[in-house]
């Protein structure tokens, strides 16, 4: 959720990141508004406590003809105080709804508008020129490495199979996604893909997105769509040293995504899909270092896209294709031939402290606050929460497909993939 303070100490920068969005700047108007509620409904519960204290010292010091009249005093505000405790629950469960209901605020420049909207912040490599591309699932089916029918057999639309060379390539992938992670500093976890209701909320996810999970209603859990989810709830509840930060994981994990919404889009292949296992990067960091380590997340899966040797661009996001939590988010787009188009392979997020708040994730001493102005150091403060896709794996084998491919059927290996490929070049259609 978002910094109550920065909105009370600035709602039109609010108000602006709602604009930006696309979203109702009233929503900030009626997170203020619970907001006073409920700090007038403390004051008026601490007033009645206050006063409650006084008249139980007086029955004690009362004469017999004041006593009936005092105790009577005792008994009415026995009965307000209650009331006012219930209306200050009532007020504090309105106050998090209401700031539940409002998006983390975006970064000063974030571009506004929607998905089409996004600014392309550098393009890299050389775009393969390939005569009469054929596409991912077509190559795929040549290597004998990919089965959707099967897959839609056994599990129905979405699902498919990885076979003999893509079961490899899916390991390959994984195994050097993971020793890049580990050689930057972060820590490889296996994350479980299921999750309890409160961490798939704590992520943002059940807002605008909770039509893509996955739940299973007699164990009231949730499958993730991203290792993320489960790496946010990690540390929930917790208060971390910030001598230990900034802290790295880099989580493997089958993800899983209902894909509403997306009827009669890429139903072919493997770029749209309900499962997949992915490789995430997750950092914890004091929030004065956040947009210095979405800088670095970017780096890195810029340097894993540039081992696979593809060309790519790098976007900036617009602010109304945001996912709720994040405050800004670049995405690298690369080149499929058979679509004449780059297709997104990774992102990364600046959470701030949106995830954090809602999981209770914090460190000792305050540096900065949301808005960037300095504040006295002392008390638990929440960290910044960050996230960045190094490898999803099954969109990344139909980009290597489809962008390394050759006339005769075969695929280029990029070099640092072939220690993992058993030093193949090349892969070829089986005899």
């Amino acid at each position: 959720m978002i910094d109550l303070k920065a909105v009370r100490d600035d709602p039109e920068r609010a108000r602006t990141s709602q604009r930006t969005r696309g979203g109702d700047p009233a929503l900030v108007d009626a997170l203020l508004a619970a907001d006073d509620a409920r700090r007038a409904a403390v004051a008026r519960a601490d007033s009645l406590r206050a006063e409650q204290k006084t008249i139980g010292r007086e029955v004690a010091k009362a004469s017999p003809e004041d006593r009936p009249a005092v105790l009577t005093r005792a008994k009415q505000l026995a009965e307000d105080v209650k009331a006012a405790e219930a209306d200050q629950a009532a007020a504090d469960e309105a106050l998090r709804d209401a700031q539940l209901a409002v998006p983390n605020l975006v970064e000063d420049g974030v571009p506004a508008g929607g998905e089409d909207d996004f600014v392309t912040l550098e393009t890299v490599g050389r775009i393969p020129e390939v005569a009469d591309p054929k596409d991912h699932v077509e190559i795929g089916n040549g290597l004998k490495a990919i089965d959707t029918e099967r897959g839609a057999k056994v599990s129905g639309a979405r699902f498919y199979f990885l076979t003999g060379i893509g079961a490899q390539l899916e390991f390959a992938l994984t195994n050097l996604a993971m020793a890049q992670a580990t050689e930057a500093g972060f820590t490889p976890v296996i994350a479980p893909a299921l999750v309890k209701p409160e961490i798939m909320q704590g992520t943002g996810f059940l807002g605008a997105h909770a039509a893509e999970v996955y739940r299973l209603a007699d164990d009231d859990l949730y499958l993730v769509g991203t290792s993320e989810v489960a790496l946010a709830g990690y540390h929930s509840g917790e208060i971390l040293d910030p001598a230990s930060l900034p802290l790295r994981y880099a989580g493997f994990s089958a993800c899983f995504r209902r894909e509403a919404g997306s009827y009669g889009k890429d139903t072919k292949g493997i770029i749209r899909v309900h499962w997949f296992d992915k490789v995430e990067m997750f950092s914890y960091v004091p929030v004065d270092e956040a947009r210095d380590e979405h800088q670095r997340l970017l780096a890195w899966e810029r340097q894993f896209l540039d081992k696979l040797e593809l060309a790519y661009r790098v976007i900036d996001v617009a602010a109304g294709d945001l996912g709720s939590s994040a405050a800004r988010k670049f995405d690298i787009e690369a080149w499929f031939p058979s679509q004449d188009a780059y297709r997104e392979l990774t992102s990364t997020s600046n959470c701030t402290t949106f995830q954090a708040r809602r999981l209770n994730i914090r460190t000792r001493g305050r540096r900065v606050d949301d808005s960037g102005r300095k504040a006295p150091s002392g008390g638990n403060e929440p960290v910044a929460t960050l996230n960045g896709t190094l490898c999803a794996v099954a969109r990344t084998i139909a980009c290597l497909l489809d962008h390394h491919q050759q006339p005769d059927g075969s695929v280029y290996v990029p070099a640092a993939l072939r220690p993992y490929l058993g030093g193949r070049e090349l892969l070829t259609p089986p005899a």
